[in-house]
């Protein structure tokens, strides 16, 4: 086993040797392997660590222009995660997204974007001046719930513009539903449509045969993955991955050159070398634990009173599409508490000290990894108990069963996304803004979904929700701090680039 080339950590490995090499340094960083470090900052974190943080060197490769370990690197995660071409991103996942649109959504180009997607997406737009045409994934209103975009619903768009150059999706969504790759990807290819995933939450997924099909296993073309997120990545370390049949390598290559940094962080990097080996290596029995203390503690959530906990017997009961669940996510409503979910993780934080990934109206997500423990679950499942026996069968506070719905998609566009970006603008009240067009992404963040994009036209129904979403505590990103919203400046509209 110890021959399998998935052992080696190149990069790593090359970085500890130089450390302890002890070389005099008269390059970047300042801090000089930690000589010049706050003591409080050295004492806090032990002094091994400054000794890798280092810069482009001979001995460490350069991410720019890889041709020695960080190639190897490199080339070592493509083989572990099936891709022709794997490439290290230092400044996440919203990065690669940048990078994934920008090398392959020219200017101008038609591109079909299912409405789940990350504002990083949107930005990627803004860059390269595509033109984003979106189409909305599928709604439970039972589970108050957008789950991914469907078979059909895809292939009723794709149909509606056979010009489409691209497919974007987001599979799997925070919630862990994934969209139905296999199919969605081979129909998106028989039209002559490239697909590009933002599979941010599932750099797992390729490692364990009870978890969904990964992007590249269903064929997408690139695939951007947060190896931070769910394994063993450092922040901001992630992963872009390439099928090259029908992906210009040269253009995304030369692409992520101006997109990363040139003073990339190695550790950062060390950590990707990592991560790949540890799943690669052990992944399988490393995911078959979490999966284990993840199913049975949904069946221990689903017997407390208040609470539910979707599984994939969930997702069957829909008969009309396909979906797979990440099982190891945790999406628990507490609507039958009377509750939003913003009220119950604030609750888990401030009085058991644990805190959940996200809370939307009406859940709190919780991420069980390689990473968790059993008593990490059973303190959780304490918490809900101690909830439970407080505020189930009590008058609760939700007003209606559904009073956070996600507004239609605006029907109307003014102005091209990066036109609009770029034009001048106002900031509006809220209220003032109906029929105005939007200048910035508006998102709730988590999970950072656009419910409006540059460009588009303003309605009440998106006021509404967003006024909704600011009453109960969510994080509304694009409103300045006085909840004002940016919107085009009006005489700008309908003038051209030259006026």
């Amino acid at each position: 086993m110890k021959d399998d080339p998935q052992f080696k950590t190149p990069l790593f490995d090359a970085m500890v040797s130089l450390a302890e090499s002890r070389k005099i340094s008269f390059h970047t960083p300042g801090h000089k392997s930690g000589k010049g470090i706050s003591t409080r900052f050295r004492k806090f974190v032990g002094p091994k660590i400054f000794s890798i943080d280092l810069t482009t060197l001979d001995e460490v490769d350069s991410l720019q222009r890889p041709k020695g370990v960080i190639k190897e690197a490199q080339a070592l995660a493509a083989s572990a995660y099936g891709a022709d071409h794997s490439f290290f991103l230092v400044n996440g996942t919203t990065g690669g997204n940048h990078a994934m649109i920008f090398a392959t959504c020219p200017q101008g180009a038609e591109v079909l974007v299912a409405r789940n997607a990350h504002r990083s997406i949107i930005a990627g737009f803004l860059f390269s001046g595509a033109r984003p045409v979106f189409f909305s994934p599928e709604v439970r209103q039972d589970l108050n719930m957008q789950l991914n975009a469907s078979y059909q619903g895809t292939k009723s768009a794709i149909d509606a513009h056979p010009n489409a150059k691209a497919l974007v999706l987001t599979s799997p969504n925070y919630y862990g539903v994934t969209a139905d790759l296999p199919k969605i990807i081979n129909y998106a290819h028989e039209k002559g449509m490239i697909v590009l995933v933002d599979e941010a939450h599932g750099p797992h997924l390729h490692f364990h045969p009870d978890l969904p099909v990964s992007a590249m296993a269903a064929h997408a073309d690139l695939c951007v993955q947060s190896t931070h997120k769910i394994i063993g990545g450092m922040t901001q370390a992630s992963m872009l991955h390439a099928n090259a049949e029908r992906i210009d390598i040269a253009t995304l290559t030369s692409v992520l050159k101006l997109t990363q940094s040139t003073s990339p962080s190695y550790i950062l990097m060390a950590s990707l070398d990592l991560a790949r080996m540890q799943m690669a290596t052990e992944g399988k029995k490393l995911l078959k634990k979490a999966i284990r203390l993840a199913e049975e503690s949904r069946k221990k959530i689903n017997a407390i009173p208040g609470f539910f906990c979707m599984g994939q017997e969930t997702l069957e009961e829909d008969s009309e599409h396909t979906w797979g669940l990440d099982v190891t996510k945790l999406t628990i409503s507490v609507e039958k508490l009377g509750l939003t979910g913003f009220q119950v993780s604030h609750m888990l934080n401030s009085e058991y000290q644990i805190q959940v990934e996200m809370a939307d109206p009406v859940h709190v997500l919780v991420i069980v990894s390689i990473g968790d423990r059993q008593e990490d679950l059973d303190q959780l499942l304490y918490s809900l108990e101690k909830i439970s026996k407080i505020y189930f069968g009590k008058p609760g506070q939700m007003s209606s069963p559904h009073p956070f719905d996600l507004p239609p998609l605006p029907e109307e566009s003014a102005l091209e996304p990066r036109k609009a970006f770029f034009h001048k603008k106002d900031f509006v009240a809220l209220a003032d803004s109906v029929k105005k067009t939007a200048s910035q992404v508006v998102t709730v963040y988590p999970p950072g979904i656009p419910i409006l994009v540059p460009g588009e036209v303003i309605t009440k129904e998106i006021i509404q929700y967003l006024e909704n979403m600011v009453s109960i505590g969510a994080t509304v990103d694009g409103l300045d701090e006085s909840a004002q919203i940016a919107v085009v400046r009006e005489p700008e509209i309908g003038r051209t680039d030259t006026d």
